[in-house]
């Protein structure tokens, strides 16, 4: 049996409610290439791995 919640793709105020931080420190650490975001549409709309933001979140 595989963990589907673990590979859920997440919006960016999700992961900034998750780690409670502001969108633009996200968005900053994209820039940077410190969490690397997902990009979904025209509009390039940034999208995160659920994963990821959890693994973040137990090294805080």
């Amino acid at each position: 049996m595989t963990d589907t919640k673990k590979d859920e793709i997440i919006t960016l105020a999700e992961a900034s409610e998750i780690l409670s931080v502001h969108p633009n420190t996200l968005r900053k650490w994209d820039n940077n290439g410190f969490l690397k975001a997902l990009r979904y549409g025209t509009r390039r709309d940034r999208r995160y791995r659920k994963s990821e933001i959890l693994k973040m979140l137990k090294a805080k």
